[in-house]
């Protein structure tokens, strides 16, 4: 079992960055593939990124592709989302996820973070 806890989230510019961390319990995090999901209202929870368990595997939803880059330190225990360039359509919420499959589909994942929120204002 792992507890995640999301951070980094706050109100930024358009064509600004931020970095979202997600820090895990336990000392099995590395065994887990990890993701970044996003809901914004009214819309369903979208997939944002994916990593390997050795952070050698990555995969993107092409609305972020080269702007968005997703990293992991099994050491740390912690999982990144490094967002360049954002626009107002990156706003929702942030989630990571763990789970033991490497795929874009959320129902998938065993364990989620309560999520932080990124405003991206015009």
């Amino acid at each position: 079992q792992v507890q995640l806890v999301e951070s980094g989230g706050r109100l930024v510019q358009a064509g600004g960055s931020l970095r979202l961390s997600c820090a895990a319990s336990g000392r099995t995090f590395s065994t887990y593939v990890m993701g970044w999901f996003r809901q914004a209202p009214g819309k369903d929870r979208e997939f944002v990124a994916i990593i390997g368990r050795s952070g050698g595997t990555t995969s993107y939803n092409d609305s972020v592709k080269g702007r968005f880059t997703i990293s992991r330190d099994n050491a740390k225990n912690t999982l990144y989302l490094q967002m360049n360039n954002v626009k107002p359509e990156d706003t929702a919420v942030y989630y990571c996820a763990a789970g033991g499959t490497y795929t874009r589909y959320y129902s998938s994942y065993d364990y989620w973070g309560q999520g932080t929120q990124v405003t991206v204002s015009s």
